[in-house]
């Protein structure tokens, strides 16, 4: 099923299926070659004119030329030219128990709550949250090809809201503080004012099914807060540009409180 946010709203709703394709690479990467440039992207995709995202992809490259690596442009650009997104990897949730259709996926967490423990060589969907983050948040529509695509929604939509609480964090210090504070608030569920996607998730059937689900919540809210800070600052504490530019991205057009 496909999400699509509506712009005045701000709500989710759910729509039918839609045939997206699933890139292999990674984006962020730096496997691409660079020695590409601004101008020869450009050429590129002025190539692909009948593609519906020409023009707002040359916008894009002029406005983030100096935010986004020259290595990473293409594949941005293809990202955005195709409309794809990145899919999570847990499409088998046989034997996974669920709260309100959201998969209680294991995690490779220290943080007291009910998530399974993964081992620690292992890839989980925080990682992939995180590594999918910077393209995936340029996406108004997300189709959804699992249940574990859902909570992959929510996380980018929380790194989202994180970036933005450290965006005036100009020390490791300081945003390791803001991240805290962001730990603090209140975790809503489906059916409670502050979840941000109506629709994504069934109501709870019981306030014990809520407060499962709220518990997991906050603890996969936990760690992917405590690894965020390991990407968004640099090992010195100063912030990583490449990172906290993207503070200024809406996932979904949804505004970041």
């Amino acid at each position: 099923m496909l999400l699509r946010v509506h712009r005045r709203s701000g709500f989710g709703s759910l729509l039918a299926p839609t045939a997206t394709l699933q890139p292999n690479q990674y984006f962020g990467s730096r496997r691409s070659n660079p020695s590409n440039s601004l101008s020869l992207s450009l050429s590129l995709f002025r190539v692909s004119k009948h593609l519906y995202y020409h023009t707002q992809l040359e916008s894009f490259l002029a406005r983030y030329q100096n935010l986004v690596p020259f290595g990473d442009y293409l594949v941005l650009g293809l990202w955005i030219l195709g409309n794809m997104v990145y899919h999570s990897s847990f499409v088998d949730d046989d034997g996974v128990t669920k709260a309100c259709g959201c998969p209680l996926l294991p995690l490779k967490s220290h943080i007291t709550g009910p998530a399974p423990d993964l081992d620690q060589d292992r890839t989980d969907i925080v990682d992939e949250a995180i590594t999918f983050f910077r393209a995936n948040v340029f996406f108004r529509n997300f189709d959804i090809k699992s249940s574990a695509d859902k909570l992959l929604i929510y996380l980018t939509f929380y790194i989202n809201v994180a970036l933005k609480r450290l965006e005036g964090c100009r020390t490791l210090a300081e945003g390791t503080k803001a991240i805290i504070n962001l730990g603090l608030e209140k975790v809503p569920v489906p059916g409670e004012s502050g979840f941000p996607f109506p629709g994504l998730f069934p109501l709870p059937q019981s306030q014990k099914e809520a407060e499962l689900l709220r518990n997991y919540l906050k603890q996969i809210r936990e760690e992917t807060s405590g690894r965020l800070l390991s990407v968004a600052y640099r090992p010195n504490g100063t912030p990583n540009k490449w990172w906290l530019a993207f503070a200024k991205r809406k996932f979904m057009n949804i505004i970041v409180p």
